[in-house]
């Protein structure tokens, strides 16, 4: 049987995991008319886990006929979305197949007349990351998020969530992930391996020693910066960092040691600064023969 190619959304966030009983089905869109009149019925539902409870929304259902069409694809017979759904199908064999976010599941079903009723265990959890400073600050959210990978049995990491936000649960099977959050986008990331369990939400708030920082050229201690300037920021190795063109050039630095170097009309100053986790600083830059 050749493979079958399902998109997930990936992005998708996760339902409370002790979810409540089913309510509804899921509307059912059939792709395939019905050519015979008479129909077997198969009721479909899903559960994280095998002692878990059904999951009620963030479905998406296919049903596939088993026999390839001309293409060398499975052809798709009828899809819902939702929590459970029923399917009215002719006689025969189909491979149903659900996906909840990345987390999915399949299995090879046959109809009568009569009605079957079948669950899925998608063996998936959900993981929901955030971050902290050493003094139990709140990060600026806005600056930070995620990048999940997936760790394949050869040891090779694959991105599979780029960019997740810091907050939002992301839907997984059941597995160890590398995960690297980015406060900024200049040097503070963190990595971290975090393990998603069947059923359950895995929650991780990752510690950033990192601080904002900006920079101002001025004439005098009280001067107003200057605009048109050209910054760089050098870290402890010797390596740029930062290049941006302006009075108030604003970013995220991990702790450590830096020299701030500043070109206004010409002429260039440079300035040693510090930065120390959890403390937003101002670094001004004299425009002074001292500094140049």
């Amino acid at each position: 049987m050749p493979p079958i190619e399902v998109p997930a959304d990936a992005a998708a966030t996760l339902p409370e995991l002790d979810l409540p009983g089913l309510t509804s089905y899921a509307p059912a869109d059939r792709v395939a008319p019905l050519t015979g009149a008479t129909a077997g019925e198969l009721f479909l539902e899903a559960k994280l886990s095998e002692e878990g409870a059904t999951v009620g929304n963030g479905l998406v259902w296919r049903i596939f006929d088993t026999q390839a069409g001309p293409d060398g694809t499975l052809p798709l017979i009828a899809t819902a979305q939702g929590g459970a759904a029923q399917f009215a199908l002719e006689p025969g064999s189909y491979l149903v197949h659900a996906a909840f976010g990345r987390a999915s599941a399949s299995a090879r079903v046959s109809i009568g007349q009569e009605t079957r009723r079948q669950t899925m265990v998608l063996n998936a959890g959900g993981l929901k990351l955030d971050a902290s400073l050493p003094d139990g600050s709140a990060v600026r959210r806005g600056k930070l998020a995620f990048d999940i990978f997936d760790m394949n049995a050869d040891g090779e990491r694959d991105l599979i969530l780029p960019g997740v936000p810091p907050g939002k649960t992301v839907r997984l099977p059941a597995g160890t992930y590398h995960v690297v959050s980015r406060y900024g986008d200049v040097n503070a990331n963190i990595r971290a391996d975090l393990r998603v369990e069947p059923g359950k939400l895995t929650e991780a708030a990752i510690e950033h020693r990192a601080a904002q920082v900006t920079l101002n050229l001025v004439r005098s201690e009280n001067g107003f910066p200057l605009a048109d300037t050209a910054w760089s920021v050098i870290g402890a190795s010797g390596e740029v960092l930062f290049e941006d063109v302006g009075a108030y050039p604003t970013m995220i630095l991990a702790s450590g040691e830096y020299t701030a170097i500043a070109n206004h009309r010409q002429n260039i100053y440079q300035h040693n600064f510090q930065v120390v986790a959890g403390r937003d600083v101002t670094v001004r830059v004299m425009a002074t023969d001292a500094a140049q």
